[in-house]
């Protein structure tokens, strides 16, 4: 028989993790992830996505674009499987991207076609860990990450840095909020799993493409909390014409370190 999310864990995900259950009326917006991996259709929509981020088509608007999406891909599906001890099929073959507005801010949502869940075997936890990590990662992120990085001159390492951020900030801030003991081990032993030993294949590269971005945080004087500075910088200060607004730890900035 078929699993499926109860009703608990589906207002979770769609209130806090960034899962829809409808199509959106946004048809503009909208569409199945796969055709983010088609060359024309997938430069068409980042040409009517740029303008979201004060941009044209270009390595910024590309880049911001690379931060909603690492982040609503991977929410729903790194919840599901840390805290739920529940498997969502996120690649790309099963996944639309629904457009949706808070405000005047864009929050784009992932919906899957099919929605059941696995459940681990018992004693095959990290088998089955490495499969719902793979369909999120090597069949879904690094298939989009790729498709547009052909659409503007970006890095690999730009897109891949900005998908980690948001994957740390679940892990380290997020995710654990109200979770139970046997949970937060769960979690935590994911999250170590994740940036220190999965191996590239999972995410569909020759190396964890994580690890790189996984540093020690900082204390500046800029910050009250310690931050953690990124290798790359992600272009957002070029979306804030006139203003030159930068990340808290854009590479770009000098910080002064305490």
């Amino acid at each position: 028989m078929a699993l499926v999310l109860n009703q608990n864990d589906i207002d979770t995900l769609t209130n806090d993790y960034r899962m829809a259950v409808e199509p959106s009326g946004d048809l503009e917006l909208s569409l199945p992830v796969n055709d983010l991996l088609d060359p024309e259709k997938s430069r068409i929509y980042m040409e009517r996505v740029a303008p979201i981020f004060r941009s044209s088509l270009s390595t910024a608007s590309v880049s911001m674009f690379m931060k909603r999406y690492g982040f609503l891909a991977a929410a729903p599906a790194l919840y599901a499987m840390s805290l739920l001890d529940k498997g969502l099929d996120c690649s790309a073959a099963n996944s639309h991207l629904e457009s949706l507005y808070k405000g005047d801010t864009w929050l784009p949502k992932l919906r899957l076609s099919d929605m059941t869940v696995s459940l681990p075997e018992e004693g095959k936890r990290e088998e089955w860990r490495d499969l719902i990590m793979k369909r999120l990662f090597a069949d879904n992120i690094s298939l989009v990450l790729q498709s547009l990085k052909k659409l503007v001159p970006v890095s690999s390492a730009v897109l891949w840095e900005n998908a980690a951020i948001y994957i740390f900030w679940l892990y380290e801030k997020r995710m654990g909020e109200g979770a139970a003991p046997e949970q937060r081990a769960r979690m935590e032993e994911d999250f170590r799993y994740l940036v220190q030993e999965a191996p590239g294949h999972l995410f569909g590269e020759s190396r964890n493409p994580l690890t790189r971005f996984y540093t020690e945080k900082r204390r500046t004087k800029a910050y009250e909390d310690p931050v953690r500075i990124r290798k790359t910088c992600c272009y957002y200060y070029q979306t804030t014409p006139g203003e030159e607004d930068f990340c808290g730890g854009c590479p770009k900035v000098k910080h002064e370190f305490v």
